[in-house]
């Protein structure tokens, strides 16, 4: 059986992590979509609460589990016997950061962890987690962003809901 992990903050999580997230899973047997608890971030969900929308937003795909890591994807994708980590590039910006992440993953893991880079579909290649919230403090509309009940939990936090 093939699987992959997709690790990410995923705060909120958008429609363009769930188109990777939808089509890593027509790629792979079993995906774990994996929210990473990064002590050095204040986020606008908890890891909880991250885990919770994931799960909802994700439902329908039965190839999806939702789980949550602290510390280096290396030991995580070790620890759980996955060879394969998903990241999603939106434009020419990420693929230089995410490249040097995944030669990293690949030298610290002693060969053992590829990157496999899905692209962003072009709807969503504008989309990311800052910018949702970032309009959303300003009670601007982000349902083009993210699903609907995402929306409401996000616009809750910044007091608009």
């Amino acid at each position: 059986m093939k699987a992959a992990i997709y690790p990410g903050s995923f705060d909120p999580v958008t429609y363009g992590h769930l188109d990777v997230i939808r089509r890593a899973a027509d790629i792979f047997d079993e995906l774990t979509v994996s929210v990473l608890n990064n002590h050095l971030k204040t986020p606008l969900f908890s890891v909880e609460e991250r885990v919770k929308i994931l799960e909802e937003a994700t439902k329908d795909i039965p190839n999806v589990k939702v789980d949550f890591f602290s510390g280096l994807l290396i030991d995580y994708a070790q620890k759980k016997g996955v060879h394969v980590a998903i990241r999603g590039l939106r434009a020419i910006t990420d693929f230089e950061y995410e490249l040097q992440i995944a030669q990293t993953n690949k030298l610290l893991s002693k060969g053992e962890l590829d990157t496999v880079f899905l692209t962003t579909s072009l709807e969503y290649a504008y989309l990311s987690s800052s910018s949702v919230k970032e309009i959303a403090s300003f009670n601007g509309d982000i349902t083009m962003c993210v699903p609907e009940f995402v929306a409401r939990l996000i616009y809750k936090k910044y007091g608009h809901g």
